[in-house]
């Protein structure tokens, strides 16, 4: 499809927002609509800087309301879905996994029955289509510390709700491609950091909390690794893949960063020290911050018990999406690492209200 009419799910979320940002600055033809239902982590202030784009519309509206998202697709032709829209912290799924089963399962059937009848079942209004779906590589369950990592073909394993629900509507996802013919891709990334996060997440937490000179929780030994991913290198992960990736096929998107929280941890208070070193009005602007203020933003690290289940590893192969679509991230770690504190230094009128 030379000209994408997209609706993204979810788009008012971190990987969202930022997805929707990315597109419209190099696709600028196309047209996007994004669909939220504005949850504690869907903030629209992340969009307001493409509000008066004329290519961009928002809705607020749910998901899970078949009608409205079918309604969505007749009346502004739209040929494309991009499907963020779910609950993602693991903590909350441990002791909510309620909301996790009716957005991420209930909420990915209601969206792909919407495009099989307007796509599919409708003769007047069938379209060349994609439906994408974002999961992400929990689904795949934990590896030791000498495993390879996950492929595409990795068996799926899924240990908490929140990656059991995401690996429930990876299936549906396929279900539909295979049984009715709905052309889709799916694409499994790796954690995902950068500007837009909300706080709760370990990145923007740990930035957050040095600011106003708060306990650095970490689960456990802090050894659980984790392989890091710069958002915007997903948004142009999952360009690759609309545009470039084969029907029905699964893509693995990683950033080749595999770290320890611990380790994550101590290099953003290495890097918060330095920023109050080297800059005063950094001082001014946040006062509270005491230990980083006299270099020792690391004091701050207080040990907790490990969460229910906690996967010791996560690591993405790539291989695949490298090979096919020519995928390469564009981010180091200590690049985007960088990047993701000064945009919090600097947008506390984005993340303050949230706290």
């Amino acid at each position: 499809m030379e000209t994408k009419h997209l609706l993204v799910t979810g788009g008012a979320g971190f990987i969202g927002a930022n997805f929707v940002h990315y597109w419209l600055e190099n696709n600028p033809n196309d047209k996007v609509i994004v669909l939220d239902a504005l949850t504690y982590a869907g903030n629209q202030e992340s969009l307001s800087t493409v509000e008066k784009n004329q290519n961009f519309e928002f809705v607020h509206g749910d998901i899970c309301n078949t009608e409205l998202v079918e309604k969505l697709l007749r009346d502004k032709q739209l040929n494309t879905i991009v499907h963020f829209a779910a609950e993602s912290h693991v903590d909350r799924s441990i002791t909510g996994p309620d909301a996790f089963i009716e957005t991420n399962i209930i909420g990915t059937y209601s969206l792909l029955k919407a495009a099989k009848k307007v796509w599919l079942d409708e003769p007047t209004t069938a379209v060349e289509h994609r439906f994408h779906h974002v999961s992400t590589d929990e689904v795949y369950g934990t590896l030791g510390p000498n495993d390879p990592a996950f492929t595409e073909n990795t068996a799926y394993e899924p240990n908490s709700p929140y990656s059991a629900s995401k690996a429930a509507s990876d299936h549906l996802v396929r279900a539909y491609h295979h049984t009715y013919g709905l052309d889709v891709t799916t694409s499994n990334c790796s954690n995902n950091y950068g500007p837009l996060h909300f706080p709760e997440k370990l990145i923007p937490l740990v930035i957050t909390n040095i600011l106003y000179d708060k306990p650095l929780p970490i689960y456990g030994d802090g050894q659980q690794i984790r392989d890091w991913l710069y958002v915007e290198d997903h948004a142009r992960g999952i360009e690759l893949v609309l545009n470039k990736g084969r029907i029905g096929e699964n893509y693995n998107i990683g950033g080749n960063n595999e770290w320890a929280n611990i380790d994550i941890v101590k290099v953003i208070c290495k890097l918060m020290n330095e920023e109050f070193a080297n800059n005063e009005s950094i001082e001014k602007n946040y006062p509270l911050a005491k230990s980083a203020i006299s270099g020792h933003a690391e004091s701050l690290i207080t040990y907790v018990k490990d969460r229910a289940g906690h996967d010791r590893r996560y690591a993405i192969d790539a291989t695949k999406t490298n090979s096919e679509l020519g995928y390469k991230p564009v981010e180091s770690f200590d690049s985007g690492i960088e990047k993701t504190i000064r945009w919090y230094l600097e947008n506390n009128k984005w993340w303050q209200p949230l706290l």
